[in-house]
């Protein structure tokens, strides 16, 4: 995990996402008040403890490209301070993967600069020792400079037969979780985005009155965190232009959509009306270019409501013709080979999508977890009492229990696993309970891995500072439910707790793991929510189709953003096996009444397939364990509730969830 930022700032320079939206804001103000290089540097510095660098460039008015030290008013006639622009890149490193360190930001010798913060799991050609931001900027190396990709169509040019891909070209191809700030000096053309779901944080600041600057960073600063409003700017999210003129109104960061942008500033080179009025700079946002990205964005099944040729049973009007499926008893289905497999009463079309959906999850662990791939400075810092690399963020329940005995498959055995869990009322939490009760099923399947529950057990009332932190990393996220899961996640990840030892006294223990599994994305696309359940009863098959279409399309305002923000703060890094580009692809080419099957209860038809899944991994008790929300079963939104609303009864009456804190604290 890295943490990247990037100060766009010039005095006669205004960045908007269009320019329309630019003719409506007020023209060169003073920077006033906002964020500073060295606040964002110590933000990020959590991210990325390794290394921390910065590289400043100077783009003058006659074209003229300088560095770190040398400003365009050189006092030489060449270049002049008037309508110069100013780039600042800063990367943060957490160095897990390459033979040898490296310090971002990455300068090549053409001056192209690179920020990444991400890895790349396929797409582009990468060596067992070699770095993914070293890897990535030797591909964007070879990306033709032609203008027509940063200012026309994303389409195929000429140029490109001959001199290489484009850059959205290259960034369309890389599977794998990231967030990135690319400067292509031949073409003075500025690149950043972040991955089509969002996977790793990216906030940007556009111009207000107040700070005129173009921001993007991974995080938000404790200083500019607190800085909200009702109001809500519409920015690239929608399409639509947002009133510049109003910017004071809004929050000082928002999170950047999924995408690949691009600012052309090539039009500033001696421009007379640029001197004297400004340039409206515009953000272009580009296309992606492989097409299986394009079905996975729009997340389109083939096989949504089940046929009459399908065993089944309507469970809506037969008006609707939506049926749900009431499975009848099929040949009988065995397989040896796996550890707790029973014969089960399943038809063999289903007991195929099982496979594969196992196989893909297995194959995104494996590639999460290689350790040929981890860095080995981290590794050799390990003594032998704590040989984790790896841990989960472990709830006990279905998905963090499957993504625990995948790990086990592909990690060596002599690597302790460690389970972190994380409990608001001792013993009792239910996520305590289902921990516990999974550590034993997990030693019964695998009885020679060491699994190490770390008990990581607060108190709400004892947490006023690191809930005001935890609160600068949700941002712009600014609910209680947001903040109840961030702070439960940033403890989570932390690994601070206790463990008990084998003589069964408990000892204190900090997970020294960097690399975190975590199953986020599970539920949005296997129908794991309760809404889902009532989007089903109400309208059938293909309300709830659509329901999980918008649940994934939304994760990475939602969900991603925030959690990537709360976990990355210890220095650790995030990985979500159940969003890896294949495990999605599989998912939605299997029938949705294979996935789910809401007619049948919680705990046995939601998230149905994943629940065969364990059962093939010999998870007997896991594969019945209902879905609970990490708020609710770590019991910090019971004790939440409590201290802001006085009871769960008037917190729900309040609808605590969707309230803004800072509205309910001023």
């Amino acid at each position: 995990m890295c943490g990247i930022a990037l100060i766009l700032s010039g005095d006669r320079l205004v960045v908007a996402p269009s320019a329309a939206a630019a003719a409506s804001g007020t023209r060169f103000p003073d920077e006033g008040e906002g964020v500073s290089v060295g606040e964002l540097e110590e933000a990020l510095r959590r991210r990325g403890p390794d290394s921390l660098g910065r590289h400043r460039l100077h783009l003058c008015a006659d074209g003229t490209i300088l560095g770190d030290g040398v400003g365009c008013d050189r006092g030489d006639g060449v270049g002049g301070g008037v309508g110069a622009t100013e780039l600042w890149f800063i990367g943060a490193t957490l160095q897990l993967r390459g033979a040898e360190p490296v310090s971002q930001p990455l300068v090549a010798q053409s001056g192209n600069v690179l920020v990444y913060n991400g890895e790349i799991y396929g797409g582009i050609d990468i060596a067992k020792d070699q770095n993914d931001t070293q890897s990535l900027l030797s591909s964007l190396e070879s990306c033709c400079s032609c203008d027509l990709h940063s200012v026309d169509s994303d389409e195929a040019y000429p140029c490109c037969e001959s001199v290489g891909k484009s850059v959205p070209q290259i960034l369309s191809t890389i599977k794998g979780p990231w967030a990135l700030i690319y400067w292509k000096a031949d073409s003075k053309t500025l690149w950043f985005g972040r991955d089509a779901f969002g996977r790793r944080s990216l906030l940007v600041h556009w111009p207000t009155p107040d700070d005129s600057r173009f921001i993007l960073s991974s995080v938000s600063p404790l200083s500019l965190s607190g800085n909200n409003s009702a109001t809500e700017a519409t920015g690239l999210e929608s399409g639509a232009d947002p009133d510049i003129s109003g910017y004071t109104k809004v929050s000082y960061w928002e999170e950047l959509p999924c995408g690949i942008y691009s600012i052309q500033l090539k039009r500033l080179e001696n421009s007379v009306a640029c001197m004297k009025e400004g340039c409206d700079v515009e953000i272009r946002k580009h296309d992606w270019t492989d097409s299986s990205l394009h079905t996975l964005i729009q997340w389109e099944r083939k096989s949504t409501v089940p046929t009459p040729s399908v065993p089944g049973k309507s469970s809506v009007d037969e008006g609707n013709q939506q049926l749900s499926p009431r499975f009848k008893n099929s040949r009988k289905v065995e397989d040896s080979t796996v550890i707790g497999l029973e014969k089960r009463d399943l038809p063999n079309c289903i007991t195929q999508s099982v496979h594969r959906v196992l196989i893909a999850l297995r194959e995104s662990v494996m590639l999460r977890t290689n350790m040929n791939r981890l860095y080995k400075g981290d590794l050799n810092k390990l003594k032998d009492e704590e040989l984790a690399p790896i841990a989960i963020l472990f709830s006990g329940g279905l998905d963090s229990m499957i993504l625990a005995a995948l790990l086990d498959q592909c990690l060596d055995s002599k690597w302790t696993i460690d389970l972190l869990n994380v409990s608001f009322d001792g013993q009792l939490a239910p996520d305590r309970v289902s921990s516990l009760a999974g550590l034993k099923e997990l030693q019964r399947i695998s009885p020679l891995r060491r699994w190490r529950l770390v008990k990581i057990d607060t108190d709400l009332a004892n947490l006023k500072r690191e809930s005001e932190h935890v609160m600068s990393l949700i941002h712009p996220s600014n609910t209680y439910m947001d903040l109840n899961i961030g702070i439960a996640l940033w403890l989570a990840a932390g690994g601070d707790g206790w463990v008990n030892g084998q003589d069964g006294h408990p000892y204190k223990y900090k997970s020294t793991s960097r690399v975190l599994l975590v199953g986020s994305g599970a539920d949005e696309q296997c129908a794991g929510y309760g809404r889902h359940r009532t989007k089903y009863r109400l309208g059938g098959w293909v309300s709830l189709d659509a329901e999980m279409r918008l649940d994934v399309q939304r994760i990475w305002k939602r969900n991603m953003g925030r959690d990537d923000r709360c976990i990355s703060d210890h220095g650790k890094e995030a990985r979500f096996p159940f969003l890896d580009e294949n495990v999605i692809k599989t998912l939605l080419e299997i029938p949705l009444w294979e996935i789910a099957n809401l007619d049948e209860p919680a705990g046995k038809g939601d998230k149905k397939i994943l629940r065969e899944v364990a059962k093939l991994l010999g998870l007997q008790e896991a594969s019945f364990l209902p879905k609970r929300a990490i708020q609710f079963g770590s019991r910090i939104a019971r004790e939440s509730n409590r201290k802001n609303f006085g009871s769960n009864r008037a917190a729900n009456q309040a609808s605590a969830g969707s309230v803004e804190v800072h509205k309910r604290n001023h």
